[in-house]
């Protein structure tokens, strides 16, 4: 895909990873819809994505509520006229272990609580997501590519029940919507980074980022603009579909 004059939406866009995607596929021509819980940040990111000279626009959506995504995603399509791609990259941690056992007692538990909040935005937000952006796409007769966020914990991660399962979903999502898209001119793609240099990776205590850092081999973390530079390769590779791409700095071996 030639991704000059496409639209692109990308969920969690106020900040980080997806303000770094947007700014990504302005500088190449691409239109950007902003979607984010926060009404203020995405508003102001989207202006300044629009100084690149492209049309961008925030909106201020929660991804776990299907109505406010059905009605966004329709939205998109009747203000920018189509819709060619999606860049699912809304996110939550809420690390902890299964569970906490002190002296050979049980003292605390993951709740459900802890665990179903990561799953209903990182698996359900994307799930209505890539399904609402994927009608719109059909309905525009648009070309058009989904990308989702997974992660190199998808393997499984100590502290990371609720994030690890999450991202699994997400990978598997991915190759199912490649097999049932692909009669719709529709790709998908999904890119598992490692941690990246985020404010979400900043928030991180001192010592667990740096022995983090001492198991990459590429000997620190990744940094938006790489993660970027993933995406639009998955959005020009026309021959790319349904796979999950490492960026993990060799992390995973």
């Amino acid at each position: 895909m030639q991704l000059k004059d496409k639209v692109i939406a990308i969920t969690g866009g106020a900040q980080g990873l997806g303000e770094a995607m947007a700014k990504t596929f302005a500088n190449l021509g691409a239109h950007i819809a902003l979607i984010d819980m926060q009404a203020d940040a995405v508003t102001k990111t989207a202006e300044t994505v629009s100084k690149l000279g492209v049309k961008a626009k925030g909106y201020a959506v929660d991804v776990t509520d299907e109505q406010a995504v059905e009605d966004v995603f329709q939205q998109i399509a009747d203000e920018f006229g189509q819709l060619n791609g999606l860049i699912n990259s809304a996110g939550i941690m809420r690390d902890g272990m299964l569970l906490k056992v002190k002296n050979g007692e049980v003292v605390d538990k993951m709740s459900k609580q802890q665990f179903q909040s990561v799953l209903d935005v990182n698996v359900t937000g994307t799930f209505l997501c890539g399904r609402e952006a994927a009608v719109q796409m059909i309905n525009t007769n648009s070309e058009g590519v989904i990308i989702n966020l997974s992660s190199v914990s998808r393997a499984g991660n100590m502290g990371q029940t609720n994030y690890s399962a999450s991202k699994s979903a997400v990978s598997t999502m991915t190759v199912t919507w490649a097999k049932e898209l692909a009669r719709h001119n529709i790709r998908t793609g999904c890119i598992a980074p490692g941690l990246v240099n985020t404010a979400m990776a900043a928030q991180m205590r001192p010592e667990m980022r740096e022995k983090f850092i001492a198991s990459v081999p590429a000997g620190r973390l990744a940094e938006v603009e790489e993660l970027g530079h993933a995406a639009q390769f998955i959005f020009e590779n026309d021959y790319f579909t349904g796979r999950t791409l490492e960026l993990d700095g060799g992390t995973r071996v």
